[in-house]
């Protein structure tokens, strides 16, 4: 069984994302302006520089609750392995 946790606290997820070595990011070319875009977690060995242009952690909080996400995430997949798995879903 897969234990997860939704959460809007912003000390949460980013102790979380942390944790796994994670960086907030968007996705490159879909900012505009002031706006960065589309949100996403940057972690070792995804898709990286590439697709992903990394932000600051009040940018992506900012995004964050201007779009009223919560954020789902895994803390260990069915084999007891740690997981990176998330996801950004409305609150």
């Amino acid at each position: 069984m897969t234990s997860q946790s939704t959460t809007t606290d912003h000390d949460e997820i980013r102790r979380w994302v942390e944790a796994h070595d994670g960086t907030p990011a968007s996705v490159r070319s879909t900012e505009s302006g002031d706006d960065p875009g589309v949100l996403r977690i940057d972690f070792p060995g995804g898709a990286g520089e590439d697709d992903l242009e990394h932000i600051s952690w009040g940018q992506w909080f900012d995004k964050f609750e201007e779009n009223n996400l919560a954020f789902l995430y895994q803390e260990q997949k069915s084999d007891g392995s740690d997981s990176t798995f998330f996801k950004l879903v409305s609150r």
